[in-house]
């Protein structure tokens, strides 16, 4: 039996690029939906002739095009979706697709981050994680086998300004440090991220299941990062510690 042909919607984010070149590196066949209005753009044009050099198959059509993305459909097993956080509802005639199409093996919706079930974020986060439960809901509701992939904190938005809001580099004299820089956190790279989401679409282990990453070594609380950044730069650096009470009376403030 063959690898299973994906389709991934989201192709020319940073996230669906990389999983499009993690499904042409294991050789999945690999299908891409895409924009008319894509190839106007010229970052988004170089993305996707990059991966129609490497083997991927462009399909135009669109989320709000119900036609063209039965069509897609039909040509695949797996659909992945990498839609931006913003755009969680927006899978819901994806969802309406699939049903349509009759032929899905598994759909992996646009969740990489944190599971929505299970974090708790004070009512601060405008729907962030209600919307993406609500697409889980849907999922199960209509019977579409899924694999959920929850990645935890992306490396590239974080670390390199070690966790300091409003930064883009890290700090050099003094840092914030959020609580007590004890709770631990998992910190991934998107190439990962993207790697480990090919290799669920073809393991029986992992459908209708979260599949939770967590490599031993992405594993930090904030005081061992600013750990590890003191011993690279050869200083100390002075520490302000922001309760919880006090970050979610500035959160509060700010919204």
């Amino acid at each position: 039996m063959g690898k299973s042909r994906v389709l991934i919607i989201g192709a020319t984010g940073n996230l669906g690029h990389e999983i499009a070149k993690a499904s042409l590196q294991s050789s999945h066949p690999t299908f891409v939906l895409v924009r008319d209005s894509a190839f106007s753009h010229p970052h988004k044009r170089h993305i996707l002739q990059t991966l129609s050099d490497a083997g991927a198959t462009l399909l135009k059509g669109s989320i709000e095009d119900e036609s063209s993305l039965v069509e897609a459909m039909k040509q695949v097993d797996v659909v992945i979706c990498a839609v931006s956080s913003e755009q969680a509802l927006d899978q819901k005639p994806v969802i309406k697709a699939i049903k349509l199409a009759g032929c899905i093996k598994k759909f992996i919706p646009s969740e990489f981050g944190l599971d929505p079930e299970k974090t708790q974020i004070s009512h601060l986060d405008h729907g962030f994680y209600s919307r993406k439960a609500e697409i889980r809901q849907l999922i199960e509701a209509e019977g579409i086998p899924f694999t959920y992939i929850s990645c935890n904190f992306f490396m590239n938005y974080l670390l390199p300004s070690l966790v300091q809001p409003g930064s883009k580099i890290p700090p050099m004299d003094k840092v914030t440090i959020f609580g007590s820089g004890n709770v631990k956190g998992v910190f991934v790279k998107q190439s990962d991220v993207a790697a480990f989401t090919i290799s669920t679409v073809d393991d029986p282990r992992t459908l209708n299941k979260v599949v939770y990453l967590r490599p031993p070594g992405n594993v930090y609380s904030m005081n061992e990062l600013v750990e590890l950044w003191e011993s690279k730069i050869g200083k100390k650096l002075d520490k302000v510690y922001v309760t919880e009470e006090q970050l979610l009376k500035k959160i509060k403030g700010i919204n």
